[in-house]
């Protein structure tokens, strides 16, 4: 996410050979954990809606609680990272990872939905804080020319763990079961529910635990290793000192519209991952199969990472790329809308193609022409993550008022504005 570093961190001597390796593959499973921890809501919403008695509404706050946390914690990210320091600010990120998950014990345990929400807030907290400490590693760990591929690297880690998460997860949790469950909950008496839906609930411990287990893991892994401090302070010095007539980020109208394109597409990326299984159910595919659908989505964004990195720039630009994303995001919508059964469902996982150019995309960008007020741009935009709190709780909304499939015309206006940005809105308040 950080958009640059000096030339002392490019030379740093720890990062050379085999510590430049090390360091790859630190920062490699540290993206995998990104992935895997975020893609695990996509089954935990339609499960804790079933083991906890909600409404589409309220289960959508489990999107809500982690994303939201980009927003709360963005502020502060860097002063834990000043506090500790750029790698023992990761291992602390880690542990309050674990925390989090450590109150999913308490919360299966009594079935209580406001605990289950903490804890995803506390998860979302400590990624928050990875996200802003891990990306500046992506520049120092090789040649700046080949920084791109790396970072395409790194979300090729991400999303394939996001492809396992639900998979993974799936098989501690007895889907059949909820299946039958819901089926038969109308005809039991409130003791028997009780009972069923307690049970059900105590099935989210064991992988927790083991989430548990491997986040300490990487956290000892990571204090104990010679990743060596970013000195982000020289960022400035670097920096080039145009826009004299600007007094702050806010005199950039490009910056702002970017962070709301963000918001957007943060938005309906993570209504495609996690709303599709809760999806599959409502079109009546039992879970046991609607398991699958998130990493449907997680390879076809995977497909995208690959036609970028073979095509831009050299046979596309980077705001043709996202014309394309954003007009196959409104296709796909309406395909999603206008279809039914599995076929519906594929044109929601076909939304992971459209998606998958438009972080790349939208943040040079966002960034292009800032100069010094490059880092205050990129802590909006690291804001704009926040979207995937607001818009799925805005989907599952209109899912109890209409019905799941006719919520996601919500997409429809997200994906038209994106193109908006790609086509004029990245030019306004821009000399060019």
């Amino acid at each position: 996410m950080s958009n640059t570093s000096t030339k002392h961190e490019l030379h740093t001597p720890e990062l050379s050979q085999q510590g430049s390796t090390g360091a790859m593959v630190i920062i490699g499973a540290l993206f995998f954990i990104f992935g895997f921890v975020t893609w695990l809501n996509s089954l935990l919403i339609p499960y804790l809606e079933i083991a906890c008695e909600l409404t589409k509404f309220q289960s959508f706050f489990v999107t809500f609680a982690f994303y939201i946390a980009y927003l709360v914690m963005a502020p502060l990210s860097t002063r834990v990272l000043k506090a500790f320091g750029f790698k023992n600010g990761m291992s602390v990120a880690l542990i309050l990872m674990a925390v989090g998950a450590l109150l999913f014990i308490p919360a299966a345990m009594t079935r209580t939905y406001l605990l289950f929400l903490i804890g995803l807030f506390i998860m979302g907290s400590g990624l928050a804080i990875l996200q802003t400490a891990s990306n500046p590693y992506i520049t120092i760990v090789g040649p700046p020319e080949s920084a791109a591929k790396r970072i395409s690297i790194m979300g090729i880690c991400n999303k394939f763990a996001g492809a396992l998460a639900p998979i993974i997860l799936g098989l501690f949790l007895r889907l059949d079961d909820a299946d039958r469950l819901r089926s038969e909950i109308a005809d039991m008496t409130a003791s028997a529910r009780a009972a069923a839906l307690d049970e059900m609930a105590l099935q989210v411990i064991p992988p927790y635990i083991g989430i548990i287990a491997v986040l300490l893991v990487l956290a000892f892994w990571i204090f104990r290793s010679s990743l060596p401090e970013v000195d982000t302070d020289q960022e400035d010095e670097t920096v080039a000192a145009g826009n004299t007539g600007k007094t702050s980020v806010f005199d950039f109208p490009h910056v702002l519209l970017g962070v709301f394109s963000l918001f957007l597409y943060v938005g309906v990326e993570v209504m495609a991952g996690d709303s599709i299984i809760s999806y599959g159910s409502s079109q009546g595919i039992p879970l046991e199969t609607a398991k699958f659908f998130t990493t449907a989505t997680m390879v076809a964004m995977v497909v995208g990472y690959v036609i970028g990195i073979i095509t831009i720039p050299k046979y596309i630009k980077q705001e043709n790329a996202l014309k394309v994303c954003a007009l196959l995001g409104v296709a796909f919508s309406v395909g999603a809308i206008l279809t039914s059964g599995y076929v519906s469902v594929a044109f929601i996982a076909l939304l992971g193609l459209a998606n998958s150019l438009m972080w790349p995309a939208i943040w040079p960008l966002a960034l292009a022409g800032v100069g010094r007020f490059t880092k205050a741009a990129s802590s909006l935009l690291v804001m704009g993550i926040a979207g995937g709190a607001i818009v799925p709780l805005a989907y599952g909304a209109l899912a109890d008022s209409w019905n799941p499939q006719d919520a996601y015309w919500i997409m429809v206006p997200c994906y038209l504005f994106i193109w908006f940005y790609a086509t004029s809105g990245h030019k306004i308040g821009r000399n060019l």
